[in-house]
């Protein structure tokens, strides 16, 4: 099976898999697994923040980071294109009393400031209207494509946000991928933000984890309501030892960006396939099928029969993600398998 439908279908490497089983434990809910501080620490210098905090899963930062910022009966500004708006089952409002105000995210990823502005009432004491607290940006953009905001918009977004009193999260999921694509460090997207959070188990390779950032108080409040969540974990070295290693490791996300440009080129080739190579930024690829004997749900039938997984995100967009349990004769191979199943019309 040729896995590209997501970035978190990898097996660790057999570094990790050493690290893991050779690391030094202790209780983290105390604070005392010595390799989870080691990955905390790592991960708020590669950020810039004064703090991390090791989480189960990115949709856990995502919330407990809202949780922090956002008061109960407040509303957050979020892209409708966004993961945390689409994917994480409403946890805010859910969990945390939050409102969504969805926020239209343009082609490029960005939020228009005019339309963040429209999320403001016009007479804060009014109190008829929830009152926004936080700013949500997600980088790079899934949905968009994979595409990396400009620094020059994070920057408008946090002067933005300043002036209105409300703090910014960062769902920084894919962020690595986007510190490569710019050729700069980490920190210098994260400087416009007030928490971040990042997975180890995306394109970073980790079987497992997330770490969400911020200033010291952030964070303690953070570990507060991660336990409260149920994400409080005892002997979480064992995790920590794989993220140690992602983070060692950062320089092979260019590798993914290559493959994912050749499947693009590849793609582009094939009579019944629409997509833009030069639209692909970092690791993911979106198309769409326009021959008329395919739907999406077909298509996508037809090519998981010789071995190639794709996922579908809506409105008959296709995905095609990049990993490193991909090579480049993997997709030589995804690409020969569409070709096939174009030229054949395997519909059924």
């Amino acid at each position: 099976m040729i896995e590209l439908r997501s970035d978190t279908f990898t097996l660790p490497s057999r570094a990790m898999i050493r690290a893991m089983s050779e690391a030094e434990l202790g209780d983290d809910v105390y604070g005392e697994d010595p390799t989870v501080r080691a990955l905390e620490e790592r991960s708020a210098e590669l950020l810039g923040k004064g703090a991390a905090c090791l989480m189960p899963s990115g949709t856990m930062a995502n919330l407990a980071s809202i949780m922090v910022h956002a008061p109960r009966g407040s509303k957050m500004l979020v892209g409708t294109e966004s993961d945390i708006y689409i994917y994480e089952a409403a946890g805010a409002t859910v969990c945390g009393g939050v409102m969504y105000e969805p926020v239209p995210n343009r082609a490029d990823g960005t939020l228009a400031l005019a339309d963040l502005a429209r999320g403001f009432p016009d007479d804060p004491t009014d109190e008829q209207f929830a009152l926004p607290s936080l700013i949500c940006l997600e980088n790079t953009q899934n949905r968009c494509g994979g595409v990396v905001l400009p620094q020059s918009y994070l920057r408008e977004v946090r002067e933005f946000a300043t002036a209105r009193g409300v703090a910014v999260h960062l769902d920084g999921a894919r962020l690595f991928n986007a510190a490569t694509a710019l050729g700069i460090p980490a920190a210098e997207i994260t400087r416009y933000a007030d928490s971040v959070q990042f997975c180890l188990s995306k394109g970073l390779s980790a079987p497992i984890g997330s770490m969400a950032a911020g200033d010291e108080e952030f964070v303690r409040e953070l570990r507060r309501v991660r336990k409260m969540l149920g994400g409080g974990m005892r002997q979480a070295g064992v995790i920590a030892a794989a993220g140690l290693v992602a983070l060692d490791n950062l320089e092979r996300l260019h590798e993914d960006h290559a493959h994912a440009r050749r499947l693009a080129q590849g793609l582009a080739e094939i009579d019944g396939i629409d997509t833009d190579p030069e639209a692909v930024q970092t690791n993911i690829v979106m198309f769409r099928v326009t021959d008329a004997r395919f739907t999406w749900q077909t298509f996508v039938e037809a090519v998981g029969r010789h071995g190639l997984a794709l996922a579908e995100l809506g409105h008959g967009r296709l995905r095609a993600v990049t990993h490193s349990g991909v090579s480049a004769r993997d997709v030589d191979e995804a690409v020969a398998i569409v070709r096939r199943v174009l030229s054949n019309g395997e519909s059924h």
